[in-house]
């Protein structure tokens, strides 16, 4: 994404003149932290604490794949769902493999929950930190958008578990995972601050810089895992958008679409399939005042195609790594429920949007 990202950089700079105020640095400074404090709670060892402590006691495949699910739901909303896929699908993977239980559902609700838990905050999503800044949103307002679309993907996730072929599996054993309270509390003390600066109660660069400060403290080596990449590419999508929108034609076909809350809901669900809800959302925010519905469709468009989002590209890599069958069996199954899933919450989101106006 960033070299594709990088390209598309410099060929817009032969198309217009780049400006300083086309990048959002309180954006970037958000997205910084939230990077940073992601590394740290891995350092820390939080979320494989929590992993083993909730699917220890799953006595069937149902139940298992729910404790994964619930707890992609939950840390998506706090650690994003890049970070939560990552960690949550390569070990249900491990523990399938060793006793032989469904894959491809399961871990394509996995993906679903991380994509409809960082839908539900605005720290959970890199785009959704530029929603809140970019049109100045505050947090009972972010939350009045979020609460529905996260009960109306609750019970998505619920139906398509269902499809989970139920059976007994051994106990999952517990591995001996100790959390240190202390560096735990700072950290917590220091997300806070990060959590502050996206609400605009202070500056967000207090909150990146508090969360360097703290790895550096714990373990200067923790800045080396930090995904830069994310950010550079951000930066690109600001620089791109930036330019695109200074373009008459271009300018004229997007505004075209961005008429009315409801041409912006489904161009940013659309758009999204074809170059992920990420750079979908900062284009079409250039255009379009109607927050609430770019909120809903650059999230609901998360689902669908495998660049949907990041996250459903990193699943896919996952399974590629560490599923027994092969790669079309898991896309077939993956394509198939995340369309459906597609089709049924837009149909949701619709409702929710007209409540919302």
């Amino acid at each position: 994404m960033l070299q594709i990202t990088a390209l598309l950089v410099i060929i817009s700079l032969f198309l217009g003149r780049q400006q300083l105020t086309d990048i959002h640095f309180s954006t970037l400074w958000s997205i910084t932290a939230m990077m940073t404090l992601i590394q740290i709670f891995e350092y820390l060892h939080v979320l494989d604490f929590f992993t083993y402590k909730l699917t220890s006691t799953a006595a069937n495949t149902r139940q298992l794949s729910w404790k994964f699910v619930i707890l992609a739901l939950f840390s998506g909303m706090f650690l994003t769902n890049d970070i939560t896929v990552l960690t949550l699908v390569q070990l249900y993977l491990k523990i399938a493999n060793k006793y032989k239980l469904p894959e491809a559902v399961p871990v394509t609700l996995i993906g679903m929950a991380a994509n409809f838990g960082s839908a539900f905050t605005p720290f959970g999503n890199p785009h959704n930190i530029f929603i809140m800044d970019h049109y100045l949103v505050n947090g009972l307002e972010f939350f009045r958008w979020s609460i529905p679309l996260l009960a109306a993907s609750i019970i998505l996730l619920f139906i398509f578990s269902l499809f989970i072929k139920n059976k007994p599996v051994p106990t999952v054993p517990v591995r001996d995972i100790q959390i240190n309270l202390r560096p735990t509390l700072i950290s917590v003390g220091v997300a806070l601050l990060i959590f502050a600066g996206v609400f605009r109660v202070i500056p967000s660069y207090v909150g990146a810089l508090a969360a360097i400060l703290l790895a550096v403290l714990f373990n200067p080596r923790i800045m080396l895992h930090v995904d830069y990449p994310i950010i550079l590419t951000f930066t690109g999508f600001f620089m791109i958008a930036g330019i695109v929108s200074r373009i008459p034609f271009v300018v004229a076909v997007i505004s075209h679409l961005m008429y009315s809350e409801v041409s912006v809901y489904l161009t940013s669900i659309i758009s999204s399939q074809f170059m992920s809800n990420v750079p979908s959302t900062i284009l079409i925010g250039k255009f379009s005042p109607f927050a609430e519905a770019l909120f809903l469709g650059s999230n609901i468009g998360g689902l669908g195609s495998v660049i949907g989002s990041m996250a459903n590209l990193l699943v896919f890599k996952q399974y590629a790594n560490h599923g027994r069958q092969s790669r079309s069996y898991f896309l077939l199954r993956f394509g198939l429920l995340q369309f459906i899933g597609l089709i049924l919450l837009t149909g949701l989101g619709y409702i929710i949007l007209i409540h919302l106006l």
